[in-house]
């Protein structure tokens, strides 16, 4: 059987919206059943991976402390756009989880490769 593969694209900050944990659970559910995820974030949602995030209950769930459990799902390709992170004066150690920065025409080879997009 072929594996089909998904792309998660991140683009809306983290906060105000359910985007992020909808993204977050939809690549968790996906992977659990056998596809291969990569996340992406650009724009915005490059904030869904700062550390140290302390929402106040009205902004929505706290749901960046499950990032870290991506690995355990077998979710191993996360990729940030560089653009948008010097955008935001942010870094990669700024962020929570271990990913791969890359340039905007290197992110949209990687999204090329995939079978399956989804935007949030």
């Amino acid at each position: 059987m072929i594996t089909k593969t998904l792309g998660v694209i991140n683009s809306t900050a983290p906060y105000g919206v359910s985007n992020g944990q909808e993204s977050l659970d939809l690549a968790l559910a996906s992977a659990n059943f056998g596809q291969e995820v990569t996340l992406f974030f650009i724009d915005d949602g490059v904030f869904q991976l700062l550390k140290s995030q302390q929402p106040i209950p009205e902004q929505g769930k706290h749901y960046s402390k499950t990032f870290p459990a991506l690995t355990f799902y077998d979710i191993d390709d996360i990729f940030v756009c560089q653009q948008s992170l010097t955008e935001r004066a942010l870094a990669v150690s700024d962020l929570c989880i271990q990913v791969s920065a890359l340039p905007r025409e290197e992110l949209n080879q990687q999204l090329a490769r995939l079978d399956h997009l989804m935007r949030f």
